[in-house]
């Protein structure tokens, strides 16, 4: 069967479904293997059921991912407004329910399969991250459960998505084997890439419009009420934000002769280099032989050759330290010697062998001098750090006294800026990221009143900082005297855009009456151009086009006269004619049907993935709890439900 697997990850079809699978896995992660009672999870799906706890690291996860993409934070409510956790909601019951169909029909790794997965994945990883001991080579679980944890995970929760992960890959690998794309397919895919169309088609002159009158007020006021979801400007907050930063103090830390030195002392022992060794080892079957073997080694034979006589392998330890050698008793031998000795049998710990010395390199003792940098960048920023603490305890006494924030933090000697207006997002007025603010910062700021002070909140190695909502400014439009001219820009373009339109469905009425196009295009004041061969094969080609006009002409039948937009963006508007279409040539069909064969498979490979997931869905009933997962998150739920039932009132009157 992993045969089989292997042989299907180099097709196509894997490239494709494998890409799914990993970007499904990669945002949302993978179930949570310790299952509270059926049915009080986020998603129940046959034998499988998330936890709000579980579909919390999942959002998390996918949030963090969107921050990271558009440099923005995005808080829970702001997920809710977009829509963003129904969806995660809706992913999330797919994958447990075809995990979970997968499971029933029979295919589930064995532990054998996982545990050399998670020994072949670990062993991959860059050298400085393996969980592996140093000195003996072997798996260290304890190092393993560390590395998982830094990413919220734990040994059982990481290797469920391994079964997941493998077990799916095989159902889908036997999909695949037994899948072949009817040549058809390919050939209809190729006859509607080949058609080419003939359209001939003539711009409305904006000339022959007469242009509309400035708006009224009364005109505009109405316009922003039709577009207030646009015009409207967001809750912006101004902040007061203290900060004490270890970082920002370290240029005015003055270092102690007397605690470098301390330093020093206290990490000698871990700065020096200790002495290494590169050797060869022979283990021997007996002291007898042990004694030959050194003989030999000691006349200058090949150790391969000397150790293949007794069905023996030569052991190569290169530049260990005596520590890293397992044999007490053969590291004493191996650091007595000097380069090129060779020892005597040596009875270990481990059985009786033979070394000999290839090199030596001598220990190395720190002095002060050497790593005097280092030491005291740990002193100065230790001491900063300490002197930051002591500023928050000074601030801390001061608020707790009674003084606000920003009376604190000057009897402390902290840091205070205050913000001007910035959104939930953290832009400014202009849209611009505000300086200094991290997302926690904005998170905590928008989480409190006006007037409202944070506790002190510290995010690590020296560095604190409060927040003070000074003022919140709710959302609103704007006064119609402050965006008046852009405002009646747009107007007087939309109006403009609604006449060359009616202009346009008139001129095309007359051509469908009879009069030819080039006689109507003469009457307003255009010209015809025709475009021969428009196919959705060259379409990239005509682009300057825009995608309305490509779009319609595309949707059109034989002789239509139809209008579009025109151009990039849409700022033109045009009468146009198909004139002729013209079926793809045989040959090219059949050219092209055979290299698309595997991209016809890849696409119905594509769609039978989402369909089983789908009829897993149906076929187990999956249910999911959308107030669970918001409330997992952070979300009052109740307040929402007032919100949104006050919102339904007001559009119901």
């Amino acid at each position: 069967m992993l045969a089989g697997f292997r042989s299907f990850a180099k097709s196509p079809f894997a490239v494709l479904l494998f890409g799914l699978l990993i970007v499904s896995f990669a945002i949302f992660g993978i179930s949570d293997v310790f299952k509270g009672p059926r049915g009080s999870g986020v998603i129940d799906a046959g034998s499988r059921e998330m936890s709000a706890q579980d579909f919390k690291l999942r959002f998390d996860n996918y949030r963090k991912e969107i921050e990271r993409r558009n440099g923005e934070p995005m808080t829970p409510d702001q997920a809710v407004e977009r829509g963003v956790d129904k969806q995660i909601v809706q992913e999330l019951a797919l994958q447990e329910s075809i995990a979970a169909a997968i499971a029933k029909m029979g295919v589930v790794p064995s532990d054998k399969l996982i545990a050399k997965t998670v020994h072949e994945q670990m062993s991959s990883l860059p050298p400085g991250q393996r969980p592996f001991d140093p000195i003996t080579g072997k798996f260290d679980s304890k190092l393993y459960a560390a590395l998982l944890a830094q990413n919220n995970l734990t040994p059982q929760a990481y290797e469920a998505s391994l079964r997941d992960e493998i077990a799916q890959a095989h159902f889908f690998s036997a999909v695949a084997d037994g899948l072949k794309a009817p040549r058809i397919y390919a050939a209809l895919q190729a006859a509607y890439g080949l058609e080419a169309r003939d359209v001939a088609a003539f711009a409305v002159n904006p000339a022959s419009v007469e242009k509309p009158a400035p708006p009224t007020d009364a005109q505009l006021m109405a316009f922003m009420k039709e577009n207030a979801d646009r015009l409207t400007r967001p809750e912006t907050r101004v902040l007061s934000i203290m900060r004490v930063s270890a970082k920002a103090l370290e240029p005015t830390v003055t270092l102690n002769p007397a605690e470098v030195q301390k330093a020093f002392d206290f990490r000698k022992d871990s700065l020096a280099k200790p002495e290494t060794r590169s050797l060869i080892q022979i283990v021997a079957p007996d002291a007898k032989t042990a004694a030959t073997i050194s003989q030999r080694l000691a006349r200058g034979e090949d150790p391969a050759t000397v150790a293949k006589a007794y069905g023996k392998s030569p052991v190569a330890l290169i530049d260990k330290p005596k520590s890293a050698l397992p044999d007490r008793k053969v590291a004493d031998a191996a650091f007595s010697l000097a380069v090129g000795q060779v020892s005597g049998p040596i009875n270990g710990e481990l059985g009786v062998s033979v070394v000999k010395v290839t090199k030596v390199t001598p220990g190395v003792v720190a002095t002060l001098d050497s790593v005097r940098p280092e030491i005291e960048a740990e002193v100065r920023a230790q001491t900063a750090q300490s002197k930051a603490y002591d500023q928050t305890q000074a601030y801390q006494d001061a608020h707790d006294a009674g003084a606000d924030l920003v009376a604190a933090a000057s009897k402390a000697g902290a840091m205070v800026v205050t913000t001007a207006p910035i959104t939930a997002q953290g832009a400014d007025q202009m849209g611009q990221p505000a300086a200094g603010l991290t997302p926690e910062m904005i998170k905590t700021a928008f989480g409190l009143p006006q007037g409202g002070e944070s506790d002190l909140i510290e995010l690590g190695k020296g560095e604190y900082y409060a927040v003070k909502v000074e003022k919140v400014v709710p959302a609103a439009m704007p006064p119609l005297a402050e965006i008046k001219p852009q405002l009646t820009a747009v107007w007087m373009g939309q109006e403009m855009g609604k006449r060359l339109k009616a202009k346009a469905d008139a001129l095309a009425a007359r051509v469908k009456k009879g009069e030819s196009l080039e006689a109507v295009a003469a009457s307003a004041q255009s010209n015809v151009q025709r475009v021969p061969g428009l196919s959705r094969q060259n379409a990239q080609q005509h682009m300057g086009l825009g995608p309305a006009f490509l779009g319609a002409a595309f949707d059109a039948k034989p002789n239509e006269v139809f209008t579009a937009r025109a151009g990039q963006q849409g700022e033109a508007y045009v009468v146009a004619k198909l004139e002729a279409v013209h079926a793809a040539p045989t040959n090219d069909v059949a050219r092209y049907a055979v290299l698309a064969q595997a991209q016809a498979a890849n696409g119905l490979m594509r769609d039978l993935g989402e369909a089983s997931r789908a009829a897993a869905k149906a076929q187990l009933k999956t249910k999911t709890n959308l107030t669970l997962a918001r409330q997992a998150i952070g979300v009052d739920t109740d307040a929402l439900a007032k919100a949104e039932a006050a919102k339904s009132g007001k559009k119901a009157d």
